[in-house]
């Protein structure tokens, strides 16, 4: 069995901290061969698609074995894990990656699903299982909103890892400013909801996989800072899913695998949820150091299944 891992660049990755390291680790183990390419090393040749890849051997972390240029369709599964921003280059790619599903190759996440749900954009499918939210980019829509639940964040909807997004009030100077800043002069949406205080004890990662939650962590913001994401320095804890998240879980999770969504993250604060993250996922190793279980194996034995 073959795997390719459509990833940035594989030299960059810190295998202590990152989720597609654990999982090309834990696919290695399984006796399948892995392989890496960037978006930009695909390639259309007719109908026919081509990664220029390199074989790795991940055990341990990393050594590289040799470097072709290999049709998609030799690949059993590829992984679309390349991180956000959703730009034209990675909507290209997944339009490259759907030319070899559509030759039987398995592809996580679909391709058009990647597409379809933006990860802020994804989660008002369920809006009544969020805090108050509007996405606009008039500002006196933006104000009025602020001035209704008093306090609110502002998320970018291309954003990653909680950059860019900030916390204002309806008192909080040069607001009109900061909203014209964000929206490019009213040119680009942008989410707000209301600000959730009880995000200073956490915000949980629940890891989906193929329509089953099966693992989560608590992140709680440090340093004063209300951004709980690891990436923005959010400390990792141990926790337990409450019957309000588990509710949440199983209304999402029959969505997510009837749209191929195999692999899906989603953020949960206060019994609220907050984002959907599909595109690259993360939390596989902090879930694995603080509950002693091996989820990385687990996701690819729940792979191999629907092969």
């Amino acid at each position: 069995m073959k795997f390719l891992f459509v990833i940035d660049p594989i030299k960059n990755i810190n295998p202590l901290k990152d989720s597609s390291a654990a999982l090309m680790q834990a696919s290695s183990k399984k006796n399948i061969e892995i392989w890496s390419c960037t978006p930009q090393d695909l390639e259309a040749r007719g109908d026919e698609v081509w990664a220029s890849s390199v074989k790795v051997e991940v055990n341990p972390w990393i050594s590289f074995k040799e470097n072709e240029c290999i049709p998609l369709a030799e690949f059993n599964c590829i992984w679309m894990r390349k991180d956000p921003p959703v730009n034209e280059a990675y909507l290209y790619a997944t339009h490259l990656l759907e030319v070899a599903e559509r030759k039987g190759v398995k592809v996580i996440n679909k391709p058009s699903s990647l597409r379809a749900w933006n990860e802020k954009l994804g989660a008002l499918r369920y809006s009544h299982l969020m805090a108050p939210t509007i996405v606009a980019s008039k500002v006196k829509d933006l104000i009025n909103f602020a001035n209704i639940n008093n306090e609110v964040v502002i998320k970018p909807l291309g954003g990653k890892g909680g950059q860019g997004v900030i916390r204002i009030n309806k008192n909080s100077p040069g607001i009109k400013s900061i909203i014209e800043l964000i929206t490019s002069q009213e040119e680009l949406p942008v989410m707000m909801q209301k600000f959730i205080p009880e995000v200073i004890e956490g915000d949980k990662r629940i890891i989906i996989v193929n329509g089953e939650a099966i693992g989560s962590i608590n992140r709680i913001p440090q340093g004063g800072d209300f951004r709980s994401n690891l990436a923005m320095g959010g400390k990792a804890e141990p926790t337990l899913l409450t019957e309000k998240e588990k509710s949440i879980c199983s209304e999402l999770c029959q969505h997510f695998k009837d749209e191929g969504l195999f692999f899906v993250g989603i953020d949960v604060i206060n019994g609220m949820l907050s984002e959907i993250n599909v595109t690259s996922p993360t939390g596989l190793r902090e879930i694995e150091n603080l509950s002693n279980k091996n989820v990385s194996e687990e996701v690819i034995e729940k792979l191999v299944e629907i092969i």
